[in-house]
């Protein structure tokens, strides 16, 4: 006699099938089905090709923080991770995600940070190469992420400091530039200029706008005086380089879109028609959208939203082992259950 399963716990959701996302409920711009199959096929294939790489390092402090990482595995949480399925983004932080009959956020930008950093060190010493279309000079780069996070931008009194700031973190890196291609697949040629990447994820590359806090990071944050905490700290800055971070231009929907929208000076209309002389005061007029600004920031939002459907979450399942950190930290908060909805419903 066959079981049957309580409605209140059944679940309609299949975590290798994409139908019943809000995507299947929004209307979208009719694209080529041929195409559109044949990328995902392709984002699949070059997943399933990494899922197990025949080489692995043989440097110790490599091996024990790979250790580090299973051992600090939280159980629960890598069932959620394994067996989910994406529903949408519910900001552009978190993404709703349902798990048996529990719905969660689930922060992306912590997931997609440690999926990267493991990536890293199970990849050590075999990463394929991002060539940069150009090569980039380190101190500019540098030079960049200082002014950056510099708050008065119109002080020009540190700009030596900075300068030097920048050639001693360049010179470091230009020293270092041989373990950093060997390991790491960093390639800094003689004269300082950056001009190679690592593919952490076939299929995605990472926001080049955060190139030069990434090089800073290089510079300030990396222990390179102990082996195991150089790797570790390396493998952090990447991490934190390659993590889904919303863009850096607002998202367009929402309030978002006041960013976009142009301004200009004009006279108060109230005062200049009034008969007297007086002057009317400068007030700002909205005059349009930045339609090529919008333009760039909508790509950018879809291709991010993108990458996480189809690449961020397929790879979590297959190689993420979610630290027991992240059971406390906030990157998973259960918002819904469906046996606690049944009992809500049935006393309506």
């Amino acid at each position: 006699k066959s079981h049957k399963v309580p409605v209140h716990k059944m679940v309609r959701t299949d975590s290798s099938d994409p139908a019943g996302r809000l995507h299947a409920y929004l209307y979208t711009k009719p694209q080529n089905q041929l195409e559109k199959n044949s990328s995902l096929a392709a984002v699949r294939s070059s997943v399933r090709q990494r899922r197990n790489l025949k080489e692995t390092a043989d440097l110790t402090s490599i091996q024990e923080l790979i250790n580090d990482i299973d051992n600090k595995c939280h159980s629960g949480l890598l069932d959620i991770v394994r067996q989910c399925t994406y529903v949408g983004m519910a900001d552009d932080v978190f993404a709703l995600v349902q798990h048996n009959t529990h719905l969660y956020l689930a922060n992306v930008v912590n997931l997609s940070k440690e999926l990267m950093y493991q990536q890293v060190l199970r990849r050590f010493a075999h990463f394929n190469a991002i060539q940069l279309s150009e090569p980039a000079p380190l101190r500019e780069l540098i030079m960049l992420a200082l002014k950056e996070e510099d708050l008065d931008l119109e002080c020009n009194e540190n700009d030596d400091l900075k300068k030097k700031i920048a050639e001693m973190n360049t010179q470091l890196l230009k020293q270092k530039a041989e373990m950093l291609e060997e390991y790491f697949c960093i390639f800094i040629d003689s004269d300082g200029n950056l001009s190679r990447l690592p593919i952490l994820l076939d299929q995605y590359t990472p926001d080049m706008d955060r190139v030069p806090e990434f090089v800073l990071c290089l510079g300030n944050d990396v222990d390179w005086e102990n082996e195991k905490n150089c790797f570790q700290s390396l493998a952090a800055a990447l991490g934190n380089f390659y993590a889904m971070h919303p863009p850096l231009l607002p998202n367009p929907s929402g309030e978002g879109l006041e960013f976009y929208k142009k301004r200009k000076h004009g006279k108060n209309p109230q005062i200049i028609g009034n008969s007297s002389s007086e002057i009317g005061d400068d007030i700002e007029i909205e005059d349009g959208l930045e339609h090529e600004l919008l333009s760039e920031a909508e790509t950018a939002w879809a291709q991010r939203e993108w990458s996480i459907q189809h690449v961020l979450f397929p790879a979590m399942r297959l190689f993420l082992k979610p630290p027991t950190s992240m059971a406390v930290n906030g990157t998973f908060v259960r918002v819904a259950s469906l046996e606690k909805l049944y009992k809500i419903f049935e006393r309506c």
